[in-house]
């Protein structure tokens, strides 16, 4: 005997209910025993009250009624704490079902057609898995609980209380067939107005989402008004429909506490007509009013389990709907097998794609790939290039003709072969959320999941994924992410150590030809590409209250400038700085950014210091405002000599700074222990990058020629202590952010392009993959398809530049869906046809 339904196979055509039957069967028996457990005990209470009134107090026995007082509170505590064991239960069967749909669901929405992703908004994927199921699950969880527990506690109380009197049991009852025909025929509508909040809820999500994915068009076009009237419309029309709902709902619980309130009243009636009347005693009155009133509860809780059922319903169904369609190729081969090993011979024929509307991308295409060849498909645009290429992948399903790889149908071929013999990069790859190497290594990981691979085996070593890097010219950009790291104090302690070696190391060999780019840090010397503030503190504040924008509100520092005879030279400075700003500044309409570049000043402050500077030719600088003093004081410590031009610094207060520094260093120690970590030349400073803590000071420029020569000198240095793999693997571990958004789009196709080259697959498909490469990038890339995969790998590429295809073994040129002209590069160019036409234009053809 089947214990369970057949279950189908595809989620969408699973019902809800079947959920129920695939939970935990086990704890279902469990809750079911203690369901009916539950009820006896909820049950008991009622005759120990008959009693007590009964017997305990009509016989004035006090052994009595405390025996039957603990049977009561005995059945209560039990009753509690059954409760509680059956609600435990439930939440986590229906936790753990809704659990499994969403993987199920999940996997099967990644499955799904392309041409699904191509109307369907993330939005509304998002909000189907992570918002709507959600109902489907609570209802799991008390598909059998709450039915069961309130179904029994009906009956048992409805026994007890024919038991106590058929007659007014009669009467009791009587209610609720009047309340099945109501309340359905009032859910029937609330159902039907929450299908339109789904739906409707739906169309403002996938709008929000549209919007911002969108939000670069919507500031370039300061389309503000129009987006927010699109919002407004949705929203009112979301808030009419959620109105009528709920006004549903509420009718719903008011009819159901009609009905509740309407029962005693004719109990009073009947009850109290037969007491006065001696053919009804009072103890039984009492517990069957006690039993009635209780009669309410699993009732409305039977009633609120149809409503939970009904809501649930509405959106599994509405969900489902959604994501109704089958996988168009199979993730695995049908008898479990290991992928083919394919060598890259590619041909299609008679190819065609139609899209819905009639519309033919492809136009019978035919074509046969050599393995290892390198081809070209060009085209204009709208051609069919990228099409046939995203065909050939199995990204996209053609209608008629044939494809095949190594003579093996790619329509039939599953997944697996294909993502095993395949490397895709496409013009806009998308970098998911995590570091640069768990990018890098995507594809294999996925491989090495598919074939049940575990620990480190079929991962390229470090030597080989850095030899990637170097390949698609990523390795700068790693090594400069190594470079800008900062560590967390008392992490990579050995490292820590090797940095500062080679710190001595870089300063030994290289500090007298960069000092002309570098300021070192120097206890002795004033730094004049540092500021008035960083040249006091010389080192990190590790306290809140003395990082530079704190320091003027800052007691503490402003008795130290008093004592160290500061404060009036700074104010002094502070003074000089605003009024030679404002005197060159004042006449200009709207002075930009670059107008600041030689003042502390910022453009938003601009206008308080004309007006301080307008005070400072009225009032001395004693009598300041305390204001006053701390904004002079502000711009004093922001001042940089060295970028800061507009004054010059005195060599009296060069002088009191760095003996102020010692006397700065000195009653922090002693008042603040811990609160600077201070520049010294032996320790690493932690809150510096590796690459400030290798130069040991501040960069005078920010020429490329001149970084990229220090960067150089420290890759030497970093090879010679045998520290650059290390290094590289810290810069490898570089969080790209959310889509990738914290790398360029150059560096973004990069890593694409670094990813499918460490597969080494038997063909690599490139759709316009260097787009967003510049031209020496690009060429890179070129060259090493030209040289490394040429004959290695089976290579089609879509390219817009022609000018990289002259090398390529073949050209397929494209247009309107068809293949014009297929041949080498120099042969179509002789022939002077469509090649020609596209590299020179019409009138070079003519």
């Amino acid at each position: 005997m089947k214990l369970r339904p057949d279950i189908p196979d595809a989620i969408y055509k699973r019902s809800m209910f079947s959920w129920v039957w695939t939970s935990n069967l086990k704890l279902q028996g469990i809750l079911l025993i203690i369901i009916v457990v539950t009820v006896a005990v909820r049950v008991l209470p009622l005759e120990m009250q008959k009693k007590i009134i009964n017997q305990a107090i009509s016989l004035k026995r006090v052994d009595l009624l405390l025996t039957y007082c603990g049977y009561y509170l005995a059945c209560v505590v039990s009753a509690s704490g059954l409760k509680l064991a059956i609600n435990a239960l439930q939440n986590y069967i229906g936790q753990q079902s809704l659990t499994d749909l969403r993987k199920k669901l999940y996997a099967h929405i990644l499955t799904l057609p392309m041409s699904f992703f191509r109307q369907a908004s993330p939005g509304m994927v998002v909000t189907s898995l992570m918002t709507e199921v959600a109902n489907t699950g609570e209802f799991v969880g008390q598909a059998i609980a709450v039915p069961v527990t309130n179904l029994l506690t009906l009956l048992a109380f409805a026994a007890y209380l024919f038991y106590l009197n058929p007659l007014m049991a009669v009467i009791s009852m009587a209610l609720y067939p009047i309340a099945i025909i109501v309340i359905p025929a009032l859910q029937k509508r609330a159902n039907a107005a929450n299908k339109q909040r789904v739906d409707t809820g739906r169309k403002l999500s996938t709008l929000i989402g549209e919007t911002i994915s969108g939000i670069h068009e919507v500031h370039g076009n300061a389309s503000f008004r129009l987006e927010n009237s699109r919002f407004g419309v949705m929203a009112d029309k979301l808030f009419k429909v959620r109105v009528i709902w709920n006004l549903y709902k509420f009718a719903i619980k008011v009819s159901n506490n009609f009905f509740q309130n309407l029962g005693p009243f004719v109990l009073f009636l009947v009850g109290g007509y037969l007491a006065i009347n001696g053919r009804f005693d009072l103890g039984a009155l009492v517990a069957f009013l006690s039993a009635n009133e209780k009669l309410y509860d699993p009732w409305k809780e039977l009633m609120d389990f149809y409503q939970t059922y009904q809501d649930a319903s509405v959106s599994y169904t509405r969900i489902m709907e959604y994501f109704q369609g089958d996988p168009e190729f199979s993730a695995e081969p049908a008898d479990p097998r290991p992928p083919l090993a394919l060598t890259g011979a590619l041909a299609a024929k008679d190819l065609v794609l139609e899209v819905p509307g009639g519309i033919q991308l492809l136009k019978g295409v035919s074509l046969d790939i050599a393995p290892g060849e390198l081809v070209a498909l060009v085209g204009f645009s709208g051609s069919g290039k990228s099409t046939l290429a995203l065909c050939l992948c199995q990204i996209l399903k053609y209608n008629a003709g044939t494809a095949t790889f190594d003579g093996n149908d790619i329509d039939t071929l599953p997944k697996s072969d294909i993502a095993d013999n395949m490397g895709i990069v496409s013009q806009h790859p998308f970098i998911f959320e995590g570091t640069i190497k768990d990018n890098l290594l995507y594809s294999i990981n996925a491989r090495r999941e598919a074939h049940g691979v575990a620990g480190e085996d079929g991962l390229p070593s470090l030597d080989e994924i850095i030899a990637g890097v170097q390949q698609v010219g990523l390795f700068a950009d790693i090594l400069r992410f190594a470079l800008n790291s900062v560590f967390k104090e008392g992490r990579k302690e050995n490292l820590v150590k090797k940095v500062v070696r080679v710190r001595e190391a870089y300063h030994a060999g290289h500090a007298e030809s960069l000092a002309e780019w570098v300021e070192f840090f120097d206890p002795t010397q004033y730094l004049y590409y540092s500021s008035v503030a960083e040249n006091i503190i010389f080192g990190t504040p590790a306290h809140e209250a003395l990082t530079p924008e704190n320091l003027p509100a800052n007691p503490f520092f402003i008795a130290f400038l008093h004592d160290a005879g500061l404060k009036m030279l700074l104010m002094q400075t502070g003074a000089e700085l605003a009024t030679r700003t404002v005197d060159i500044l004042k006449d200009v309409p709207s002075p930009d950014a670059t107008f600041f570049e030689q003042s502390p000043i910022t453009m938003d402050e601009f206008d308080a210091y004309r007006e301080l500077a307008g005070r400072l030719a009225r009032v001395r600088l004693h009598k300041l405002a305390t204001e006053d003093e701390r904004l002079l004081l502000t711009l004093a410590l922001r001042f940089t000599p060295g970028r800061h031009t507009i004054v010059g610094l005195s060599h009296i207060l060069e002088g009191l700074l760095l003996q102020g520094r010692a006397m700065f260093a000195e009653r922090v120690t002693t008042d603040m222990p811990g609160a600077v970590t201070f520049f010294r030349r032996d320790d690493y400073l932690y809150s510096m990058t590796v690459m400030d803590n290798i130069l040991f000071g501040r960069l005078k420029t920010t020429s490329p020629k001149v970084l990229d020569q220090i960067q150089k000198t420290i890759v030497s240095l970093l090879i010679e202590e045998d520290m650059l793999e290390r290094v590289l693997e810290i810069g490898l571990d570089f969080q790209v952010g959310s889509m990738g958004d914290r790398l360029s789009g150059g560096q973004r196709q990069k890593v694409a392009l670094a990813r499918a080259f460490l597969k080494e697959p038997p063909v690599l498909i490139l759709d316009e993959a260097t787009a967003a490469l510049d031209n020496a990038s690009q060429s890179r890339i070129q060259n090493l398809l030209e040289t490394k995969w040429r004959g290695r790998s089976t290579v089609i590429a879509v390219v817009h530049r022609l000018d990289t295809i002259k090398n390529y073994d073949k050209v397929a040129v494209m247009k309107a869906g068809r293949i014009v002209e297929v041949g080498s590069y120099a042969g179509l160019m002789e022939k002077k046809g469509m090649l020609y036409e596209l590299v020179y234009g019409a009138a070079g053809r003519a």
